[in-house]
């Protein structure tokens, strides 16, 4: 299927993101998900969240300053894409934790290398079911 004028601009913006985003963790390192927490013990959630504050802020006291910056809509662009990401691996560290209540430590996940499907590690869980009782001829 050919793609609109539109759907190639998209595309196009997404791939310019993307490669932004990798060209800078590689520079710097994962430290926007897995930070070095030196000074912050803060999650790398609510870190990404300070630095979507920050550039907000940033935006707002220098009027104009958007306009005339581009990079600085990329950079908003690029955390937020970081912190969806974020988000998924909380949500998913935060299922292994409740299986791990459940089932105790014999569930095991590696949440950096496993493959994960819509945000969701695949795992079968067996049904756990109490035996009912039934009446015997005794009324029972």
């Amino acid at each position: 299927m050919t793609m609109s004028e539109s759907e190639m601009k998209i595309s196009g913006v997404c791939d310019d993101i993307k490669e932004l985003l990798i060209h800078k963790n590689r520079k710097y390192g994962n430290s926007a998900l897995k930070p070095c927490r030196v000074f912050s013990k803060s999650s790398a959630v609510e870190q990404l969240l300070v630095r979507i504050d920050d550039k907000l802020n940033r935006i707002m006291q220098g009027a104009g300053l958007l306009a005339n910056d581009e990079d600085v809509v990329n950079d908003l662009i690029g955390y937020l894409v970081l912190l969806k990401i974020g988000m998924n691996d909380e949500r998913n560290r935060e299922l292994l934790e409740m299986g791990r209540a459940i089932y105790g430590d014999g569930l095991k996940a590696d949440l950096d290398t496993e493959t994960f499907e819509g945000g969701f590690k695949p795992i079968t869980i067996p049904l756990h079911r109490k035996a009912i009782p039934q009446e015997d001829d005794n009324g029972v």
